[in-house]
């Protein structure tokens, strides 16, 4: 069977905000084994969406729409698919009496357009909003199968996972599963020239390799008819990546590298403190992205001034004096001090220049020295770049982030 989704929205189309919903959906396509062929985003004009959902109708087995649920004059999904397959609209009791009960719990007054949320074309399956007030739901007409998901993500991502997958199940022909190995220290191309001859010979499973900033990941992919097979078929495949990509490799469906090191050191009873300059925050605002970082993260210093550098995180004034701030001798002493002035295991200097301005021809702009401190000693990396400020410190917090797993952890990621 195949798949369109319809995403209703005009603030999409003007750029206020990024379809999140798309993708989510998309891959959990993909997972039952149901082919995505269009996507569209249209406005919230009732004869656009129409217009729309006729051209869905002529070419998919299955409908999905995301957004136009709500309680305004503008939000007519339910009303605009009701009209095309001929279904009338019902007041559905129990999805009012949950909206009624959801303004009484916060204590504030219900309008009575909030009513237009609980009526849905008559006899459809309805999606219970354990996250909103905007009931889902879908309906068969016309030999298509028609899905309704409200559009905020907070709200369309769960009720995709616990309600519509599940009403999709029984109509997938078999299933495709994936799984990502996830790499940092080799760019896309040289991934792709690794894997070529491997690539080549794949017919099911297949391997794709994608580029993220400052790093990429090859995609396993199989479909089967069944989610054992398909993991039957992957596990040697993913395995021979693993060992052609070798220490480059941080992990198999993995979140990030921050997630990966956060698992290491809580896994070994280790802490960890970061000293940063050119980065300013950022590397402490990765790990602290990371749900239960207390465990293991005993905070930052951000120094970007040598009196801090000296002062709190007793860097040499010899140093500074004769190698200057940015110098692989400098990210040492900040990894050593911040390990020691915060009381960590594990230490992080980070020092360079991340640009516009500020370089010279001994240290252009993108020069960047990153040192870990563990165990007493350091390893340190000089990183090059000339992408611009912000991939420069994207690169520079993913470097230290990754020097962290290779010298503290062995580099262990499959």
């Amino acid at each position: 069977m195949n798949a369109e989704l319809i995403a209703v929205g005009t603030e999409i189309l003007l750029g206020d905000i990024v379809n999140t919903d798309a993708q989510v959906i998309s891959q959990g396509l993909s997972e039952l084994g149901i082919n995505v062929f269009y996507q569209t985003v249209v406005g919230d004009n009732p004869e656009r969406l129409r217009g729309v959902i006729e051209n869905a109708k002529q070419r998919a087995d299955i409908i999905i729409t995301t957004g136009g649920l709500g309680p305004t004059l503008d939000d007519l999904t339910k009303e605009t698919l009701a009209t095309v397959f001929g279904k009338k609209m019902a007041l559905h009791q129990p999805s009012l009496d949950r909206i009624v009960s959801f303004f009484h719990d916060i204590g504030k007054e219900m309008t009575k357009n909030n009513e237009k949320q609980a009526w849905l074309p008559e006899g459809c399956t309805v999606f219970v909003n354990e996250w909103g007030t905007a009931p889902g739901c879908a309906f068969e007409a016309d030999g298509k199968h028609v899905l309704m998901l409200p559009g905020p993500p907070r709200e369309c991502n769960p009720m995709w996972k616990h309600c519509a997958m599940p009403y999709l199940y029984p109509l997938a022909g078999g299933c495709i599963v994936s799984h990502n190995v996830r790499v940092f220290g080799t760019g896309e191309s040289m991934m792709e020239a690794k894997l070529h001859d491997m690539m080549a010979r794949m017919e099911n499973p297949t391997i794709a390799p994608y580029a993220k900033i400052s790093e990429c990941f090859a995609r396993v992919t199989a479909k089967a008819d069944t989610v054992e097979e398909a993991e039957r078929l992957l596990a040697p495949v993913v395995r021979e990546v693993c060992d052609i990509l070798g220490d480059d490799v941080y992990g198999v469906d993995v979140d990030s590298l921050e997630q990966v090191v956060g698992d290491g050191l809580k896994a070994r009873g280790l802490t960890l403190a970061v000293a940063e300059s050119c980065t300013g925050g950022l590397l402490s605002k990765r790990i602290t992205d990371v749900p239960g970082c207390s465990a293991y993260y005993k905070g930052g210093v951000c120094s970007y001034s040598n009196e801090v550098k000296m002062g709190v995180l007793g860097v040499q004034k010899g140093t500074l004096d004769t190698v200057g701030a940015v110098s692989p001798e400098t990210a040492e002493q900040m990894a050593a001090g911040v390990a020691k002035a915060l009381g960590a295991d594990v230490g992080v200097g980070i020092t360079g220049i991340a640009g516009p301005d500020g370089g010279t021809a001994e240290k252009p702009v993108g020069l960047v020295y990153i040192s870990v401190y563990y165990d007493g000693r350091n390893v340190t990396r000089k990183m090059q770049s000339k992408l611009g400020r912000d991939r420069v410190r994207n690169q520079a917090a993913s470097t230290a982030l990754d020097l962290v797993r290779r010298h503290v952890f062995g580099a262990a990621g499959c």
